[in-house]
Order: structure tokens, then sequence, then C-alpha cells
């Protein structure tokens, strides 16, 4: 287990384009070494992301089979573990519906079948948009460093009861900054990707991103805070500095 830093900085390197074994569409982006210490599914080799226009596609690729491993039934929101791959990046939070430099925001694909979180679709097609958050789906997250989610960790930054922040449209309702977006991710042999379609082609045009797969827990108080990051499996930087340039 890794465990993230609070030293959040955004390199302007660019990420060098080094040979793996994956093919050509491993190319480009942040290469990484495999850990044989990290599942499989959540080893990280490659992690991308690229724009037509104003559509980025957000890329990343594993050792083994992407999506390979849910978390198990907890049987009740309070301590509900889930499993995400995600993409931080420099976009401001405002962009994509929050207020201004709200925090780190982050594309996340994600499993959690304790609870559903996409209350406006109906991932698994048995006319019940309540009992999908096992099936792989799409998130915005903002994230914070929260000390009460332990030394160096991340949340999923809340929202302090009474306050009025500016939300996504399609905001599932929850007390956390977090937006259900409905965009499918394509999860296929070792690679995770998702298309996602941005108001402006320029909010695309000096981006920097990583990759990480992580586990996130709802807090056994299902309060302050709700969604902590538990375990960083894995780094496409291996630092979080946000390397990869579109």
């Amino acid at each position: 287990m890794k465990t993230l830093t609070l030293t959040l900085a955004i390199s302007a390197a660019l990420a060098s384009p080094l040979a793996d074994a994956h093919g050509n569409k491993h190319q480009g982006g942040i290469q990484a070494d495999s850990d044989n210490a990290v599942r499989s599914a959540f080893d990280i080799v490659h992690a991308k992301v690229s724009a037509k226009g104003n559509v980025a596609t957000f890329h990343m690729g594993v050792k083994g089979v992407a999506g390979g491993a849910k978390p198990a039934l907890n049987g009740k929101l309070g301590g509900a573990e889930a499993y995400a791959y995600v993409w931080p990046t420099s976009i401001n939070a405002y962009e994509v519906g929050f207020d201004k430099d709200a925090g780190i925001l982050a594309l996340a694909v994600a499993s959690h079948p304790d609870f559903d979180d996409t209350p406006l679709f109906d991932e698994n097609n048995d006319n019940d948009t309540g009992n999908d958050g096992g099936v792989w789906h799409s998130h915005w997250v903002v994230l914070v460093p929260d000390e009460r989610c332990g030394p160096g960790a991340l949340t999923v930054k809340d929202i302090p009861e009474g306050s009025n922040p500016r939300l996504p449209a399609t905001w599932p309702g929850l007390p956390i900054l977090l937006d259900s977006p409905g965009w499918d991710p394509v999860l296929e042999g070792d690679t995770v990707e998702i298309k996602v379609p941005f108001a402006s082609a320029d909010v695309l045009s000096s981006v920097s991103y990583d990759g990480v797969t992580a586990g996130l827990r709802v807090n056994a108080n299902i309060h302050a805070p709700l969604f902590c990051v538990v375990d960083v499996m894995d780094m496409a930087s291996g630092d979080l500095s946000l390397p990869g340039k579109i």
C-alpha cells in the first residue's frame, strides 16, 4: 500500500515515451513499471489522456484484467468500500460544474456494490436505477487532503451542512463534491477507457494528469469526512506529480 503525500505539485514535464510490451495502444502518455506487490487488475503500466476537439479520451492500461476485481459486499453504507481507476488532473473544478479552485479534479471509474450513486442511470439495464453501484461507472470527484482519513491521505471533499456550493446538474445528492455524469467506461482486456466531452476544447489546451488506482471507504459513521481514499494501490508517476500532458 502506498500513501499519498500532501505534496501535490503539478509538473509541466512531459512523460517519456518509453517502449512497452503492450503494443501501440499503450504508447505515449505516462509509462509505468509493473509492480508484483500490486494486484494485477490495478497494477498500472500506462496512463494517457488524449483529445480530439472538445472530447478527451482517458486511458489506463494495467498488467492484468481491467475491472477484474471488485470490492466485497459490506451490507451497509457505513464502511462500504469502492475500487476506482482515477485520473487526477489540473482541470479547474469550475469547468465541470463545481466552485472554482475547489480541490483536485479527478475522473474516476468506480465500482462499489453496497450503494448506488448514479440515480439518473440504469447501468445494468434492469429497469431499476438504484441497484447499479457494483457496475463500473463514471464520476467526477474533487479531492482534498484530510488528516482525518489518515496521515497524508485524501478525501472526496465534504459539503458542510448549511453551505451552498456550486454543483453540476448531475450531482447525485450525496453531501460530497461528486458528479455522476453517466459516461460509460469501456473495460476490455488490460485497458480502461472513457470518453468525456467538455464545453470547449480550450479547457484541454494545457491539462496535466496522472493515473491512480485506489480503494476508498465510506466512514463508518457516514460523516466527517464521508468518503476517504484509504488505499492507493498504484500511481503511474509514482509521486502524484501529474507529469502527463495531453
